[in-house]
């Protein structure tokens, strides 16, 4: 659990965050978004310290971060910014390995981790492990950065910007793969992006700021039906909030009790892809499977239009 109390940092007359508090569960993932100059990276860098706040506190499990050194509380936080910052003179190996060889792991456990993270990603050891950033494309060398971060198993990790660089497939297929890894290693991870989009997709919990502020911290369902500010209701934009809720549910949500006639759809499956499956097929229902494919329940097309208009 990371607990942030009232953390604020100046700079001479100027405010960049101001009073910040929240709490942040383990093993999920928030994303803060937020306006360029709001303070989100500011917020996120006093964390691991590279800023040092004004007043407030950090506590990661009950513990005050300034207990510690900084650049050995930095050692067990993972960090990928935009663009990586991968050292351009070191092979994908030898970066990733970065972390734990200043912990002073063994070769052989550094060797076995390299590859397991490799491996991971989809990145072929024999193939990537002696190649240098300039040899990969965009969406390989941010792998490498999440590797890298993620190598000495760190329980939490922070991510500024890290996808701001890639154009809009290989982002899609990031993000995918951030949820996966996120879901598999449980790390509590906290995201900065100034896209509402990719915090609403990414997050268990969105934290919108402006101006320094932190104007609401919720799960992105409760800030599309109840904004709590001009602001927040502003930043979600005026588009289609019917079927912006309807991607933040899966079908496993909501199923209630007993198999139906019709098309069958996963459990994760979003309302979304649901709707489309029974307007295109002309079903009033459908029935859920869980992950072993066995049936879990239905929903109907009823109960999802009902759900849409929560968010009209």
């Amino acid at each position: 659990m990371i607990q942030i109390e009232k953390l604020c940092k100046r700079y001479g007359e100027s405010t960049v965050v101001d009073n910040v508090s929240l709490v942040i569960e383990p093993r999920t993932m928030t994303t803060i978004v937020g306006t360029s100059g709001s303070g989100k990276s500011t917020l996120l860098r006093m964390i691991n310290r590279l800023v040092e706040p004004t007043s407030g506190r950090v506590l990661i499990d009950g513990n005050d971060t300034t207990a510690e050194p900084a650049h050995l509380l930095r050692r067990r936080i993972g960090y990928a910014i935009q663009g990586l910052g991968l050292f351009p003179h070191r092979t994908v190996a030898d970066n990733i390995a970065t972390v734990p060889r200043l912990l002073g792991w063994s070769d052989d456990r550094v060797s076995e981790r390299v590859t397991e993270l490799l491996e991971l990603f989809q990145l072929d050891p024999g193939l990537y492990a002696t190649k240098f950033p300039h040899e990969l494309s965009g969406g390989q060398q941010q792998r490498v950065g999440v590797a890298r971060a993620l190598a000495a198993k760190p329980n939490v990790l922070l991510m500024d910007e890290p996808f701001g660089a890639l154009d809009p497939i290989i982002r899609s297929k990031a993000q995918d793969d951030l949820r996966e890894i996120q879901r598999r290693f449980g790390t509590t991870v906290i995201l900065v992006t100034h896209d509402i989009d990719e915090a609403f997709r990414l997050g268990d919990r969105v934290a919108v700021m402006s101006q320094g502020r932190l104007l609401q911290h919720d799960r992105p369902a409760v800030l599309l039906t109840q904004p709590a500010d001009p602001f927040v209701s502003q930043l979600i934009g005026s588009g289609d909030k019917s079927l912006k809720l309807l991607s933040l549910t899966t079908a496993g949500e909501i199923a209630e009790s007993g198999k139906v006639d019709g098309p069958t759809v996963p459990w994760s499956v979003t309302l979304r892809d649901v709707l489309a499956e029974l307007v295109w097929s002309g079903a009033a229902a459908a029935t859920v499977v869980g992950p072993d494919g066995d049936p879990i329940g239905h929903v109907t097309l009823a109960s999802i239009l009902a759900r849409g208009r929560q968010a009209a």
